[in-house]
């Protein structure tokens, strides 16, 4: 099961970059996410930890299993039975501005059940990062 919400926002894709791989500061501008903490040294890539606790879902521990700077990241979590993949893509629109599009999959057999169960939960919480995302990237945050 998979969901997903895309949004323009009105800032170069740089600007939009810093603001998404920055994930110890979402807390800053998300209300969905009240901590991240990463869980090992470095930039922020292919191997990456990173444990992230959102209201109403249980604190999740995330790999990075793809980067392209600039671009896009995807990070995976797994448990008995799911397999969580959240994408997270930019994609440049003329003038300086960026499509942000944020998308979560939840794979398994408890995996499908959990999408069915928080499917509603999960589009507000997509909408709320990426209107967070647009404000922190235009400055409004």
């Amino acid at each position: 099961m998979e969901q997903s919400t895309r949004i323009d926002v009105a800032a170069p894709v740089g600007r939009v970059w810093e603001v998404l791989r920055e994930v110890e500061r979402w807390p800053e501008w998300a209300p969905t996410v009240t901590s991240v903490r990463r869980l090992d040294d470095g930039p922020l890539a292919v191997g990456s930890r990173v444990r992230v606790e959102q209201p109403r879902i249980p604190p999740t521990e995330y790999v990075v299993t793809e980067f392209e700077p600039g671009r896009s990241f995807t990070w995976v979590a797994t448990g008995p039975g799911v397999r969580t993949t959240a994408r997270h893509l930019l994609e440049e629109l003329g003038a300086g501005g960026t499509r942000v599009t944020l998308a979560v999959e939840q794979a398994g057999p408890v995996g499908r059940v959990m999408g069915r169960f928080y499917r509603g939960l999960t589009d507000r919480y997509l909408t709320a990062e990426a209107e967070g995302i647009r404000a922190r990237s235009e400055g409004r945050v």
